[in-house]
């Protein structure tokens, strides 16, 4: 089928083939069902179908099954027989097994190349999203983002937002004189959700080099289309970071990708499974940014396919842009159940032939409900279709094998060291630094003065923290004029404590705070 994604077909009781045309592609798509219907095989033959006309991919491997892609079937496969006679019934005359070009991510860098982001590219609302904060929280950490901005402290890694964060409680009062309210109770339920998020695993993630959008856009030397498998059996123990992070993905494709109107082919195609976890209680606002993303990015060439288990996962106005579909079987135990059945078939065009929730609910193992756009974008008649069987491996490729694969990849040593150049961290450990010599070299100065009596020195050594002094005609405080508003708040870092004692603790708050993982 020239300029399309095979899909399947034909048989007796079924309907015509079925194809993905390449031009509708990047309309986006549905692929639905009950656990154990079929929907991840349905994933792996439209990446190989996509990567044989040259499209690169990005997938999210949930089970491990995925990584197959990168093997060839084989003869001896125990499905062999029941896969060669599916492809001679559904008219797939030049079937064969073949493997794919794949390239394995991991965020966790065990199963894959390492994937990683900064804090200022994941954003506050994402971030927000992540640690579950409050509305009061997440202003607050809109203000640490608009003061890193404007002060030149970048963010990026885990580090730089929980320095950022204490620096933004010390001087809360200043701050909110200027953005408002920075309640300490804010800023402490923070950094605990940045500890939990670090447990998680956190501080892999964030971090640079971070990862470059081209390298998920390649094609391989004999022209297909690169599969890009992010290795998330491991990630979904962390279910809010494996949506978010896969939505900051889309929405950085998104900002950062050219327009290119409707391409004869997208530029990429990017599957979101379990698409379900993206949208369990998530705020209106993130709602309606996946909502304009995925709207919008088709103009972009990239297609996007949501994988779920029931189309009510996904919000109506979304599931309005998604195109092309392929409904495996719903069981219907409840009447809720059967209510999203219903509402299921609706969204179908009619065939004639068959009852669209009924043929929801009857088809098996490996076969479907589907409806491709056709001319002019509009929705084809919906048909049962037998899914063609995959050229690749029906599932995971051994150990051994995947480091084969890491290991004769281009990416393989690109994201393997991570780098650590100055940032917010650094910046806010070398004026507190300073702000200690300063203290330092102003005590050696009192100390030294011997016009003072014992009871002045030790009045002024109390006292030096907030630049105040006295001599012996006089009892003021000093001030520079011309602060800018960065001055006069790292100046709010030293704290005002009396006694050789007190010193001593400031030196070494400030020293293990500012200094050194």
């Amino acid at each position: 089928m020239e300029n399309q994604v095979f899909i399947g077909g034909g048989g007796p009781d079924y309907g015509e083939k079925q194809g993905l045309r390449l031009k509708y592609a990047n309309r986006h798509g549905l692929i639905a069902g009950a656990t154990g219907t079929g929907k991840t095989v349905t994933l792996q033959i439209l990446a190989e179908g996509f990567s044989k006309a040259g499209v690169p991919v990005f997938l999210s491997d949930v089970k491990g099954d995925l990584s197959g892609l990168a093997a060839s079937g084989s003869v001896g496969f125990k499905l062999h027989d029941a896969f060669t006679k599916r492809a001679a019934t559904i008219g797939f005359d030049d079937y064969s097994y073949e493997a794919f070009p794949v390239t394995f991510w991991d965020l966790f860098g065990d199963q894959g190349h390492p994937v990683r982001t900064t804090v200022a590219e994941m954003g506050p609302l994402l971030l927000s999203r992540l640690m579950g904060l409050t509305d009061a929280q997440e202003g607050v950490l809109n203000i640490a983002f608009r003061v890193a901005d404007e002060e030149g402290m970048p963010l990026l890694d885990l580090k730089d937002l929980q320095a950022l964060l204490v620096w933004v409680g010390e001087n809360n009062k200043a701050l909110g004189l200027r953005y408002g309210n920075v309640s300490a109770q804010s800023v402490g339920a923070i950094q605990r959700q940045l500890l939990v998020l670090e447990n998680q695993g956190g501080t892999e993630i964030f971090g640079e080099p971070a990862l470059a959008l081209d390298d998920l856009m390649r094609t391989a030397e004999d022209g297909r289309g690169m599969v890009n498998i992010l290795a998330a059996d491991k990630l979904m123990g962390s279910p809010r970071l494996y949506a978010t992070f896969l939505l900051w993905l889309l929405s950085e494709l998104f900002e950062n990708l050219p327009e290119v109107g409707d391409p004869d082919k997208p530029k990429l195609v990017f599957f979101f499974d379990e698409a379900h976890l993206l949208f369990d209680d998530a705020p209106d606002a993130l709602v309606d940014k996946v909502e304009q993303v995925a709207r919008l990015i088709r103009s972009k060439g990239v297609g996007v396919f949501f994988i779920t288990q029931n189309p009510d996962d996904v919000p109506e106005d979304i599931l309005g842009q998604l195109g092309n579909r392929v409904q495996h079987a719903l069981r219907a135990f409840t009447a809720r159940d059967q209510k999203a059945l219903a509402r299921a078939a609706e969204t179908y065009r009619p065939n004639p032939s068959f009852d669209t929730a009924q043929a929801i609910r009857e088809v098996g193992v490996g076969e479907a409900v589907t409806s491709m756009l056709e001319d002019k974008g509009v929705p084809g008649v919906v048909e049962r279709t037998l899914i063609r069987p995959p050229s690749s491996q029906l599932g995971p490729i051994s150990l051994a094998e995947r480091r084969a694969v890491m290991a004769a990849s281009p990416m393989a040593g690109k994201y393997d060291e991570v780098l650590d150049r100055r940032s917010a961290y650094e910046i806010l450990a070398a004026r507190a630094e300073e702000a200690a010599r300063q203290a330092e070299a102003e005590e050696a100065r009192i100390e030294e003065d011997e016009s003072l009596t014992p009871a002045e020195r030790e009045f002024n050594a109390g006292r030096r923290y907030s630049g105040k002094k006295v001599t012996r005609s006089t009892s003021r405080s000093t001030r520079r004029r011309g602060d800018s508003f960065g001055e006069a708040m790292t100046k709010v870092v030293i704290k005002e404590l009396k006694g050789t004692t007190g010193r001593r603790i400031v030196r070494g708050i400030l020293g293990g705070l500012f200094k050194g993982r």
